[in-house]
């Protein structure tokens, strides 16, 4: 069935042009209610109920990496679904608490139990490689009660790529065994010669335990309370002996609160806004793992709990001012796995950074080209715009000189092997069959294309892509003065120069009046109106005369839905507010458009996508941004229109609102100055006010209030320790 397209006759499949390795379109997300855990490498997708796999053909499930460990999880009463009666993700995503009652049960025709006696409380979550659920039973009857709670287990140990909709001509071998009352073991020995374990716990002992199924008789007292405690650990070999539930609970919740201790803290005068901005900080730390490298943000849930070069770097340019240590992370991170050999394979070359990292018994036997995969053309530029960004802020030379020769590393691939006819463009072709076509951060077959809709040939140069290699330019500038060779400095501003030069003069179109989208293998410009032209604001390599003409084009009703700017502008032949890349809006997208729109001076264009994108998370059911939803017109009374497989959460999304905060209200922290600047502060009309508290830089930590009188702000220091000074001016 085709899906309805806003002025679009050309309707096509959303799903239709994904990627060489798109997600199957049966496996929406949007479908039904669905409750997402974390913890390090291990992930949860789970229904309203705690359940897995009821449903069938879903991507529901217990995943550890790239592999689903547990693919069915339901609970019975009496062989019946009890009736759901509620459920929530607790707000500092350690848990799922679900709660429900009985049905009516019948036996020959008479009713045995009415429905609503028995209260069924599910608590569930993730610690240590291991799942933990306590699930708790209450008689509020007044008679006793004797009922049977069946739990239906399996673990196909699917591939996360399988789970997708990729079909695989063959896979290795599952067992399972009772190993000791109480005690299952499934096991699966892949064709990649790794053994998997899920080893399912119970307590108390059930009745009847087979290899998929467990039987419990429960007898209540009226009043009276029982529980049965479920462990199941998660292993690539021998698993480790469960903890006791409530020893994973506490450690599972203080390791969460422990991670994000001594960050920057948002409040406001806005109630609807503190449960976005504590949302976010949740979904932010919830998505970080521990590497020996330190934190790291994975990119998503489900499709991209993993390492992405892109979503971490651009993850952690927003955070940056809440919390330095994760762009830290990010940086070591990359600087070790950063390409140091050719490899058309992987489509790895010296300098090159890392686009994407996978653990899966189909990227271990290359059936998928991910298991370290350098796909992307923007993750090596973006890496030396982050760790510019990063000693601006923090003044870390120490890191600097540590990641050094992977600078200058990733400067020699952006003009080298980026370069590679040498005409001052980074461009990109698919290397490989197995590769990505496309490898922008809009990777989809069909998202870089002419104004006639005919797809573009490579090599392509993106209009982005320039943007962040002039940035990296600037940033290396500044680092290589800062270590002693001003040379070296001098000649990476000259080159950044040309670029800018060079840049205008061939993607700048008068006629749509902003950059053009890309240059195709022949240097003939993509002349489409997309939202990449606003990254050329983000990074600064757009002329200052032309950045308001750019962001009207951005904030016109075909570019802006009312909930933000779309990624292809309405009217565009390829426009489709339902596709991937082609009309959708993106969370992360905006907020480095309306980065871009601050440092050019153009607030109120800031303020107009941060309202919109507020707008938008009010109709979400956890105050929480998505991935991308679709690029329909805004309308009375409705909400954003969801894409169907979203990730939710998405670290770059849920980073967006701290970017968008930091825009308007114009903070920069310079370390060399030891100065806190507040550069023409704005705030939208729906924030009265806001406290930021915990702001360090250097040796001083502050508290500050940001209070809104019209379009007038005022910033009053609430307290302060240590000597930075702290400035507003317009």
């Amino acid at each position: 069935m085709k899906q309805p397209s806003s002025n679009d006759e050309n309707v096509q499949y959303p799903w239709e042009h994904v990627s060489n390795y798109y997600i199957d379109p049966q496996t929406s997300l949007v479908e039904r209610a669905i409750r997402v855990l974390k913890h390090e490498d291990i992930f949860a997708v789970l229904d309203s109920y705690g359940d897995i796999g009821v449903g069938g053909g879903r991507p529901e499930g217990i995943f550890l990496r790239d592999t689903r460990y547990l693919s069915k999880f339901d609970l019975l009463f009496e062989g019946e679904r009890p009736l759901l009666l509620g459920s929530v993700v607790e707000d500092d995503n350690a848990s799922l608490s679900a709660t429900s009652s009985n049905p009516d049960i019948h036996v020959d025709e008479t009713l045995k139990i009415p429905r609503d006696n028995i209260s069924i409380e599910r608590t569930k979550l993730l610690f240590q490689k291991g799942c933990y659920e306590r699930i708790g039973l209450v008689n509020y009857d007044g008679e006793p009660r004797t009922f049977q709670i069946t739990i239906n287990f399996d673990a196909d140990f699917r591939d996360l790529f399988e789970v997708r909709g990729m079909h695989r001509e063959a896979r290795g071998t599952r067992y399972a065994r009772i190993v000791r009352p109480g005690r299952v073991e499934l096991r699966y020995e892949g064709l990649d010669k790794i053994s998997r374990f899920t080893i399912i716990n119970f307590s108390p002992v059930p009745r009847c335990l087979l290899v998929n199924r467990a039987d419990f008789d429960i007898v209540l007292q009226p009043g009276e309370k029982s529980s049965i405690i479920a462990s199941i650990m998660f292993s690539e070999d021998q698993a480790s002996e469960p903890l006791s539930f409530f020893a994973a609970y506490r450690g599972a919740r203080r390791s969460l609160k422990a991670l994000s201790r001594d960050i920057v803290t948002i409040e406001s005068s806005n109630v609807l806004f503190n449960e976005m901005a504590c949302r976010s900080i949740s979904d932010i730390y919830t998505l970080i793992a521990h590497t020996k490298d330190g934190l790291y943000p994975y990119a998503g849930i489900p499709w991209f709990s993993t390492v992405f070069g892109r979503d971490g770097i651009i993850t952690a340019m927003m955070m940056l001012w809440v919390d330095p240590e994760i762009a830290k992370g990010v940086l070591h991170y990359l600087a070790r796995h950063q390409a140091q050999h050719l490899d058309p394979a992987s489509d790895a070359q010296p300098g090159k950074i890392l686009h994407e990292r996978r653990h899966g018994e189909m990227a271990h036997l290359h059936e998928v080209p991910f298991g370290l995969s350098y796909s992307t053309v923007d993750a090596t530029p973006l890496f030396v715009m982050l760790a510019g960004r990063y000693f601006e802020q923090t003044g870390d030379r120490a890191t600097i000189r540590a990641i050094w020769p992977n600078i200058a590393a990733a400067l020699s691939w952006c003009d080298t092997f980026g370069d590679a006819d040498g005409d001052g463009f980074v461009e990109y072709y698919q290397g490989n069959e197995s590769g990505l076509v496309n490898q922008g951060w809009k990777d989809s077959q069909d998202s870089i294309f002419h104004a006639d809709g005919s797809l573009a040939q490579g090599p392509i140069a993106l209009c982005e892509v320039q943007g962040y290699v002039y940035a990296a330019k600037r940033a290396a500038a500044t680092l290589a003065a800062v270590l002693d060779n001003p040379s070296l400095a001098n000649d990476l501003n000259a080159q950044a120069d040309a670029l800018q030069d060079r840049f205008h003069a061939v993607f700048w179109s008068e006629e749509m009046g902003t950059y053009a989208l890309a240059l195709d293998g022949v240097k003939k410009p993509c002349l489409v109106r997309s939202s990449n032209a606003g990254h050329a604001l983000f990074t600064g390599i757009a002329y200052p005369a032309y950045a308001a003409r750019v962001a009207d084009n951005l904030t016109s009703p075909e570019a802006f839905s009312g909930w933000g700017i779309r990624t292809i502008s309405q009217g565009e032949s390829r426009f489709n507010p339902t596709s991937y890349h082609n009309g959708s809006i993106w969370p992360h997208d905006n907020a480095l458009i309306a980065c871009g729109f601050a440092q050019y001076g153009l607030k109120a264009q800031a303020a107009k996508i941060f309202a919109g994108m507020f707008d938008a998370t009010t109709y979400q059911e956890s105050r929480r941004l998505p991935e991308l939803f679709c690029g329909f017109g805004r309308r009375r009374r409705r909400g954003p229109t969801a894409y169907p497989v979203a990730c939710a959460p998405q670290a770059w999304a849920s980073a967006a609102l701290f970017s968008f905060l930091e825009s308007c209200i114009g903070l920069s922290l310079r370390h060399e100055c030891d100065e806190i600047h507040f550069v023409d502060p704005r705030l939208p009309d729906f924030l009265d006010d806001v406290t930021i508290r915990n702001l360090k830089l250097g040796m001083t930590c502050a508290d500050i209030r940001l209070r809104r009188d019209g379009d007038d702000v005022t910033v009053n220091i609430l307290l302060r320790k240590g000597p930075a000074r702290i400035i507003q001016t317009k």
